[in-house]
């Protein structure tokens, strides 16, 4: 079941792209620096290069990094090397990078403050290759400029023109893959968050759910890219909704949510149900039958529990 959005979606979107350069601390091996009979210990030497900096001390500019992509993930479809945001949800979104390159600068500031000792340490540190790093040590200025932190917000439109058609054909190409870009990312987050907190498990508490939460809510977000996000998204939620407001989650519940993410860990398996909604199937129909059960009953809970069990088997998880 092929997904394609269509080209009108950008009057919709923003794309977004993340800016960031983090020094390596890195420079390139020199015939001199093997004056030594025996090769340099692999924290300080690898494959043709030598690190002048211990690699810890720019260990938080990898994680500021790794911050930002999640918040662009959070809410945005990979587009043309960045993301493709949802216009209402871009000023939030550059906030949020506002506020992490704030603390990347910050970092930035107290690394480049500290640089000189930060090298004389780690020369200390490496006894008998004290040369081979202060030759190549290059200034603070230097690294201050390989350090940043930057992203642009634009809008993608369409050629226009005589010849638009062959102006428009390889943008065309990616955006009618966002639908599908969109459902192969949810296949990925819920399959991570099923192996993490759901599999072989026989009780979870309200926490395990936050993953499937932003997976609904991103989809909401992204509900106009492809007609099959929607349902998606209020299949989910229903999911959500069936359960009790508090407490653990065990039982017909906790199968429910572990066959729920295990289709939407299948981008093919999640798109026919979510055609199946749009075809007038009930969402309460599709959860119920990924129970492996008729229909809700007050009475014959353990006959309940058996027929979901023989469904989870189905899937691999008992």
């Amino acid at each position: 079941m092929k997904l394609k959005t269509e080209p009108k979606v950008l009057k919709c979107l923003l794309a977004v792209n993340l800016d960031v350069n983090i020094w390596s601390a890195r420079r390139k091996l020199q015939p001199s620096d093997f004056a030594h009979s025996q090769l340099p210990p692999e924290k300080l030497a690898s494959l043709g290069s030598k690190r002048i900096c211990n690699p810890s001390e720019l260990k938080v500019f990898g994680t500021l990094k790794a911050r930002a992509v999640s918040l662009l993930d959070k809410s945005g479809v990979r587009f043309l090397g960045g993301w493709a945001v949802p216009e209402a949800k871009a000023v939030e979104i550059v906030k949020g990078l506002e506020a992490i390159q704030a603390d990347f600068n910050k970092a930035k500031d107290a690394f480049i403050g500290h640089y000189d000792q930060a090298i004389q340490d780690w020369i200390s540190n490496n006894p008998g290759w004290e040369q081979m790093i202060a030759t190549s040590v290059v200034s603070a200025n230097y690294v201050s400029k390989r350090i940043a932190f930057s992203w642009q917000v634009f809008k993608v439109v369409n050629p226009t023109g005589k010849k638009k058609d062959v102006l428009q054909t390889g943008l065309q190409s990616e955006v009618s893959n966002l639908g599908g870009t969109l459902f192969d990312e949810i296949a990925k987050v819920a399959k991570d968050a099923f192996n993490r907190s759901f599999l072989n498990k026989s009780v979870v508490t309200r926490k395990a759910l936050s993953p499937l939460k932003g997976i609904q809510q991103k989809l909401t977000d992204l509900s106009f890219i492809e007609p099959r996000v929607a349902p998606v998204a209020d299949l989910i939620d229903s999911a959500i909704k069936r359960i009790p407001g508090r407490g653990a989650i065990q039982g017909n519940d906790l199968l429910l949510f572990q066959i729920l993410l295990m289709n939407l860990s299948d981008p093919a398996s999640i798109t026919k149900y979510a055609q199946e909604i749009l075809d007038g199937r009930s969402k309460e129909d599709i959860l119920t039958g990924l129970l492996g059960l008729k229909k809700p009953k007050p009475k014959g809970k353990k006959k309940q529990a058996k027929n979901a069990n023989s469904n989870l088997e189905s899937y691999g998880l008992w």
